[in-house]
């Protein structure tokens, strides 16, 4: 890392529901290795009466996350989440109704996502650490405000475009492109780093998938996304990445694991970032 560098939180966010809109915040406690509230909620492709478990199984005849990968519906769907009332606000894109759901009573929610999607839809929650998308390094993901602008650049999309297409948990600023690359090691490894009085582990360089190469507003694919993405991410791969984790070009951020002794504490927009070394996992 550059002398220059002096690394700290700019932005804050969750997902409420998993796939749909960010939340941002000021501050935000750790709650069951991650963020409070993030991706509490998830729609699952299975009747609201089925009895199974979206994070043991999640394809085949056992139910399936409503996701990006899965359609690209999911992005023209507008939402808002008030956690302490247990409402939910959705909107389709570019339409003007809106509608608002009891998250305590769903059966509303259900049969409206379900007509949305043309297939039976329900919502499930789980407060205890929520539907991560990385079951094994399941706390947040990071990735720095010069590598969202640095990627936009590629396609010629804004900032705010890349933030909600790769849907980061943690921004940080104040250092240059790829610095969160400095963040894994090699596997039966983690490099800790710690944010305010909360020490992370860093993990994973996060494996990407279909939903960057969208539109976040209209789900319209971006021509040419994965082979432009590949090809600059290859060209400014910085010369210190030497992980046996990075196994391909098509990745971008960090997943991180939150150890149980950090529980109950918060994160804050302007904590500093310091990096404490490899631990091994």
């Amino acid at each position: 890392m550059s002398d220059a560098a002096t690394p700290e939180l700019r932005r804050l966010t969750t997902y409420p529901v998993k796939s749909l809109d960010p939340q941002d915040h000021d501050s935000v406690a750790v709650e069951h290795g991650t963020l409070a509230g993030d991706r509490e909620y998830a729609m699952v492709a299975k009747p609201p009466d089925a009895d199974h478990d979206p994070t043991t199984a999640s394809v085949g005849g056992q139910g399936e996350y409503v996701n990006g990968k899965r359609t690209a519906a999911v992005h023209r769907l507008r939402s808002s989440l008030d956690r302490e009332a247990g409402v939910l606000t959705l909107r389709e894109e570019g339409g003007d109704e809106t509608r608002t759901f009891s998250l305590d009573d769903p059966d509303a929610l259900n049969d409206y996502l379900s007509d949305y999607f043309d297939e039976p839809v329900s919502v499930r929650h789980e407060p205890r650490g929520g539907y991560p998308d990385d079951r094994e390094f399941d706390g947040p993901t990071l990735v720095s405000t010069a590598t969202l602008r640095e990627v936009a650049s590629w396609f010629d999309m804004t900032l705010d475009s890349a933030r909600r297409r790769f849907r980061a948990n943690l921004e940080v600023g104040g250092v240059p492109a790829f610095w969160e690359d400095r963040l894994f090691a090699d596997h039966g490894e983690a490099v800790a780093f710690r944010i305010g009085d909360v020490e992370l582990l860093g993990c994973n360089p996060c494996r990407r998938c279909v939903v960057p190469s969208r539109d976040p507003d209209t789900g319209e694919e971006t021509p040419g996304f994965r082979e432009t993405f590949l090809r600059e991410r290859e060209r400014t791969l910085p010369e210190w990445v030497d992980s046996d984790r990075f196994e391909g070009n098509f990745r971008l951020m960090v997943n991180t694991r939150i150890s149980e002794s950090e529980w109950g504490q918060r994160l804050s927009v302007g904590d500093g970032v310091e990096l404490l070394g490899t631990r091994q996992l």
